[in-house]
């Protein structure tokens, strides 16, 4: 049987396995090997969206190993994501149903708004570009979360919460809301590591969920002189001293900063290794090495 990864306790009493696999940007045919082997392995939690367009391979991967008797389906905890074009309320729940279509499941265990800004939709339901820039629209999230609250009250998610919401975005969120988010997923590694939106959010109740946990090597627009936290001497020095990768290290100094990061990979090896990370600790000399790297290097930047 599979050594499987701790779990935390989310502020409505659902559990969260502490590491996931991502599956941003995994190619058709990859994701649904990547998955099954992830589940193998002891991966429990899964992180998708809507917008990754592979959430029908997941649910395959997912389904054949609850068939095969690998897991049953309340060990998994599978995450998805409402994309900007369907934050009208009218198309929040038939968005979350088309998810579970996708996935062939009867239930998520968290869904979440994939970024607080709405998007304009388009043919077929994609985004909308004027003179090459995206187009948002004009809906409050606040709207759009009365509606993804609906999804938890009608049983399609066991949790909801947000991504990509900086601190006074989620406070308007926990002031005004009925139902509190419990997760904020959110761009987090050495190089950003969110030690103050944490703590901002510990406070509330909220966990972070870590995406890009090792700064996104493959990011389609990432060059090759970019700095990298998987290059930096200091993080091998800290991974020399304790016998592991660079990567174990970063995502074990994460889980100790007290988020749960979600990496993505599709080869096997690296799956296996990401999850090798709970039989050693960092010291706090460690920590405070690693805490060395953060120059606010944000990847991702989304417009407030």
């Amino acid at each position: 049987m599979a050594t499987l990864a701790p779990t935390t306790r989310l502020s409505n009493g659902v559990h969260i396995p502490v590491i996931g696999l991502g599956t941003w940007q995994a190619a058709p045919g990859e994701v649904q090997r990547a998955v099954a082997h992830a589940i193998d392995v002891g991966y429990r939690h899964i992180d998708c969206a809507a917008y990754y367009r592979n959430e029908a391979e997941v649910g395959a991967a997912i389904r054949r190993k609850v068939d095969d008797g690998v897991v049953r389906r309340e060990e998994l905890f599978v995450t998805s994501k409402l994309w900007g074009t369907d934050h009208r309320p009218d198309r929040v729940l038939a968005a979350c149903a088309t998810s579970l279509r996708n996935f062939g499941l009867d239930y998520l265990d968290l869904y979440l708004v994939h970024s607080p800004m709405a998007l304009k939709v388009g043919q077929e339901g994609s985004d909308v570009e004027v003179e090459g820039a995206t187009a948002f629209d004009d809906v409050d999230f606040l709207e759009t979360w009365r509606s993804v609250e609906l999804c938890a009250e009608r049983g399609l998610a066991r949790s909801v919460g947000v991504s990509n919401f900086n601190s006074r975005q989620l406070d308007r969120v926990l002031e005004d809301g009925a139902v509190p988010p419990v997760v904020n997923q959110v761009e987090c590694h050495a190089h950003l590591n969110q030690k103050r939106l944490t703590a901002f959010c510990a406070d509330r109740g909220v966990l972070v969920t870590a995406y890009s946990p090792l700064a996104s090597p493959a990011r389609p627009w990432a060059a090759p002189a970019d700095p990298l936290p998987l290059r930096d001497p200091r993080v091998a020095a800290v991974a020399a001293r304790h016998g592991r990768t660079p990567a174990q290290v970063l995502l074990r100094y994460l889980i100790q900063l007290g988020t749960v990061p979600i990496p993505k990979s599709v080869s096997a090896s690296r799956i296996r290794e990401n999850f090798r990370i709970f039989d050693f600790q960092l010291s706090a000399a460690d920590v405070a090495a690693l805490d060395g790297l953060d120059c606010d290097g944000r990847l991702f930047v989304f417009p407030e």
